[in-house]
């Protein structure tokens, strides 16, 4: 019952934060991501991250062992391929995301907040006037258990992806990506490795 409560909790956070986005983007039907995460074939999931701590005090070492002092990778580099995720862990750092430049920067840990992550999906009905976030989990605390929880905001198999109405204005602004179907998308991801930009199959190259 908990998890269902917070899972349904999630879900409206993330709708209300869609709605925000549609609004300032000048899009006429304000519901016309939110629906999407509402529908009831909606493909939205929780996860939880456990990572445990992976060294010891020095005084409960084995004196003869070796501790792993050096950064883990707790998980390697990628984007979320759904339109949004709703994040939060408790006080562990780890959470790393990284600039259009490729630098890399630590997010400070804040239990009593959420964090939302733009994904792929979102990319792509916006016409890249959101662009997804590339992100990775490395743990520099090994003393301590670093716990997070994800809900990931998805449309149905059957939804077509592709830039909504207001997001394409050709000649200048053409559409950056050929229409695809959720389901479509995820079967490209799972042949992709994690770190690969998913995404790039898809696209219209305008020279």
């Amino acid at each position: 019952d908990a998890m269902n409560n917070y899972i349904e909790g999630a879900k409206g956070v993330a709708c209300e934060i869609l709605k925000l986005v549609v609004e300032g983007l000048g899009v006429q039907d304000k519901f016309a991501l939110s629906k999407l995460i509402k529908d009831v074939e909606s493909d939205s999931l929780l996860r939880i991250n456990h990572y445990p701590p992976s060294m010891t005090t020095d005084s409960e070492m084995d004196p003869c062992a070796t501790g792993n002092t050096n950064n883990t990778i707790g998980f390697g580099e990628h984007s979320d391929p759904q339109i949004l995720t709703i994040m939060r862990f408790n006080d562990v750092a780890g959470l790393q995301a990284t600039t259009h430049d490729g630098i890399w920067f630590t997010v400070p840990p804040d239990p009593h907040n959420f964090f939302a992550l733009v994904g792929d999906a979102l990319q792509v009905f916006t016409n890249e006037r959101f662009t997804s976030v590339r992100h990775r989990v490395q743990i520099t605390d090994t003393l301590k258990a670093r716990t997070s929880i994800m809900y990931f905001g998805a449309p149905p198999l059957n939804c077509l992806i592709t830039p909504l109405p207001e997001m394409v204005k050709p000649p200048q602004n053409p559409s950056r990506y050929k229409p695809f179907t959720w389901d479509d998308y995820k079967k490209a991801m799972y042949s992709c490795r994690l770190g690969d930009s998913r995404l790039d199959p898809f696209k219209v190259h305008n020279d």
